[in-house]
């Protein structure tokens, strides 16, 4: 166990450093090039990617789009899930429930599935098994589509 944490740290700790050295190697490049280090990380500078930043990455997403045909279909578990959100919107259930299905740990996405069903303004209470079910069963859904 203690091994395996070692492990953990040591990850994030070598994913830190190759964020900082990113970073510093930017900086450099700035003070370098001046304004046009950005011919380095764009593509396209002149074009419009600043005004269209974003859209693609939300309108051109399948796993987006695949978590959202899920949520309208007639699965017993995306009916429950509708029922559980009320009025809450679809779409930004969907949004963020996309945003949740990045996060590599089984666990910590489970937790933030959760934390999307019970919403902003409730705390989740540990001993809402519906809840803790509901959140299971569509993490198991989503798994087996995406």
């Amino acid at each position: 166990m203690a091994n395996k944490r070692e492990t953990h740290c040591n990850n994030q700790v070598d994913t830190f450093a190759e964020a900082l050295a990113t970073a510093r190697q930017m900086q450099q490049n700035w003070l370098t090039y001046g304004v046009d280090f950005v011919n380095f990380y764009v593509e396209d500078v002149d074009g419009d990617w600043l005004e269209t930043w974003g859209h693609d990455e939300i309108l051109g997403n399948s796993q987006l789009d695949a978590i959202k045909e899920f949520l309208v279909s007639h699965d017993s578990v995306a009916v429950k899930v509708r029922q559980h959100l009320g009025e809450r919107s679809l779409f930004d259930f969907a949004v963020n429930l996309d945003e949740s299905w990045r996060i590599s740990q089984t666990n910590d996405r489970l937790s933030a599935v959760k934390n999307l069903l019970a919403g902003e303004e409730h705390s989740i209470d540990t001993d809402d098994i519906r809840l803790l079910d509901l959140a299971d069963n569509l993490v198991v859904k989503l798994a087996e589509i995406l």
